[in-house]
């Protein structure tokens, strides 16, 4: 196959056109509800989706919800309801942090993490990374947990398995209590939960089940991020939105998608997605993306791995017949 800069480029008309038919269908046919609910997290995807689905179904048949909790940077906040009132549609704000606390308190949490870095204390901000420059040097998939101390000073620990199982445990607790209040409002409403999973994070296993892959449908699936954006371009998504670093915004200080998960740059990730995906060789990518070939495969080793490692998010559940 050819392999080119090109490979990515979509018609966004054409693809909304495609994916309003399917919301319609989804909705009116198979579940038979009368609209959409979309999480509204500040991001290029819940962005796009909500818009997508207005265009689909009418803005008047879309419901957002706003689901901040107390360690959420508050632009999110803020740009998750500038984009529902650009859209026109209706949206609702909950602060999720009792939801959180109910499950596993804050203060449980922050006596886990004190025990991994003695001068943290509650009110701290933190975040976990891996090491972002994949491309240039071949390094193990080592988390780190960084903690800001008052003056600035970030201080680190490498986490074994079992402390980044915990400390991510706790993260995904706000990922699934979104999920709640999410099903919650669609069901008083009669609306099918929208999902925001793009194929990149689909493919390598960037959600959480049960969080927000546990949705009833996700239409943007098959599309790379780089897609998204391309579409959230047509649909003159508001700037603030377009511009802004994806995140996960689970922790406390910021840390962007790249540094939590990708380990890529964005403008290299998705062409090397798809030359993985369809097997275009690392000599080929290397050519084309202006990268070596040992940084290719390297890239495609990573994958591989994530691939593997995640396919029980994308699987149903196993059973006995």
């Amino acid at each position: 196959m050819s392999f080119n800069l090109d490979v990515l480029k979509i018609d966004p008309l054409t693809e909304v056109e495609k994916l309003s038919k399917f919301i319609v269908n989804q909705a009116s046919v198979v579940f038979r509800r009368k609209g959409i609910i979309v999480g509204l997290s500040g991001g290029i995807d819940s962005a796009c989706m909500a818009s997508v689905a207005a265009h689909a179904m009418g803005k008047e048949r879309v419901f957002g919800l706003v689901l901040p909790e107390t360690e959420s940077n508050p632009i999110s906040r803020d740009y998750a309801i500038k984009h529902a009132q650009t859209v026109g549609i209706e949206f609702r704000e909950i602060d999720i942090t009792p939801t959180v606390d109910s499950v596993v308190s804050y203060s449980w949490r922050d006596k886990f993490i004190q025990k991994l870095i003695p001068e943290y204390e509650p009110g701290y901000k933190y975040n976990i990374t891996l090491p972002t420059d994949l491309l240039e040097r071949a390094a193990f998939n080592f988390y780190n947990l960084q903690v800001q101390m008052p003056d600035g000073e970030i201080k680190k620990k490498r986490l074994n398995l079992k402390e980044f199982q915990t400390v991510t445990s706790f993260a995904n607790i706000k990922i699934r209590a979104r999920m709640l209040h999410l099903y919650a409002e669609a069901e008083r409403r009669n609306f099918l939960v929208a999902g925001t999973t793009n194929r990149t994070e689909f493919i390598l296993g960037d959600f959480c089940k049960y969080g927000d892959g546990g949705t009833d449908i996700e239409p943007l699936s098959y599309l790379y991020k780089n897609q998204i954006y391309q579409i959230s371009e047509y649909l003159k998504m508001i700037p603030e939105i377009m511009d802004r670093q994806p995140s996960p915004d689970t922790f406390s200080l910021p840390v962007s998608d790249q540094e939590f998960f990708f380990r890529i740059p964005f403008d290299k990730l998705d062409y090397l997605l798809y030359g993985w995906e369809h097997g275009v060789s690392a000599n080929e990518a290397s050519k084309i993306l202006h990268l070596s070939v040992d940084a290719v495969e390297r890239a495609y080793k990573d994958f591989t791995s994530k691939n593997n490692a995640t396919a029980h998010l994308r699987a149903t559940p196993c059973m006995l017949e």
